[in-house]
């Protein structure tokens, strides 16, 4: 029985890469017509695979149906939640999950610091939307011309001296946020506040949340906390492997 559904399942690939007829399908799985004939009637009669009016077979439409509730009933706080409280434990900093919603960068999650010093911050509270790192890497993951609607409509309140001052800053920093991959915020909110932050990327590729780990100077600097920078990337792609499905990378 498990072979039979590996070769059901491996059909579903392959009619990935365009229609297929039963020759083709059975020289794929190695297989007799006959073989390939009843798997691909089974699939059909579940609606993931479609038989053509030129005899070829696509994916059916209850296969995308599927896949669009699996991803809309996903729920990225609760898979990165476990890897946050990990991180937590492993360098004590606070360590925040966000999301981008309807113009405004919200926290959705916040594993709180182990020092006495703590960071004022709450889940479902909107972030300094140009300066947080969190925010950075939500919106520099958006297309072109959304980022420079987005930057010229934005204030961009002085909070401090290293607060981004203009819209041609603002687009500038996201520039060097998509090419990098990661994202700061070194005292342009709080002076005395430093934080690091990585994207959590759903099965597209985009950047559905963004994970960061921010702490104060006084328990340390922000030459420390960019050291923890390879820590919270490795977070962030083991939570985009949780949240997206797809397989660990191999390590070689």
């Amino acid at each position: 029985m498990s072979q039979t559904v590996d070769r059901a399942l491996s059909i579903l690939p392959l009619l990935a890469e365009g229609p297929a007829d039963l020759g083709q399908v059975a020289d794929r799985l190695g297989v007799h017509k006959s073989t390939a004939l009843r798997l691909l009637r089974t699939l059909h009669e579940h609606g993931l695979v479609y038989r053509q009016s030129d005899q070829r077979y696509r994916l059916g439409a209850r296969l995308f149906a599927l896949a669009q509730e699996a991803v809309e009933n996903l729920d990225v706080r609760e898979i990165a939640h476990p890897h946050l409280v990990r991180l937590n434990e492993q360098c004590g900093h606070t360590v925040h999950l966000a999301v981008y919603e309807e113009n405004e960068v919200l926290y959705i999650d916040k594993v709180e610091s182990r020092y006495p010093v703590r960071m004022y911050s709450r889940i479902g509270k909107p972030v300094a939307i140009t300066v947080a790192a969190v925010a950075k890497l939500l919106l520099a993951d958006l297309p072109e011309a959304e980022r420079r609607v987005l930057a010229e409509k934005l204030d961009y309140p002085m909070y401090t001296a290293r607060s981004i001052p203009n819209a041609p800053a603002f687009l500038k920093e996201l520039a060097t946020v998509r090419e990098q991959g990661w994202a700061t915020d070194l005292g342009g909110h709080e002076e005395s506040i430093n934080c690091v932050a990585a994207p959590i990327r759903g099965a597209d590729g985009r950047v559905a949340a963004a994970m960061s780990v921010s702490a104060p100077n006084v328990v340390v600097t922000a030459d420390e906390l960019l050291t923890l920078l390879p820590l919270v990337r490795r977070t962030a792609d083991a939570i985009s492997r949780d949240y997206s499905g797809k397989p660990p990378k191999d390590p070689s």
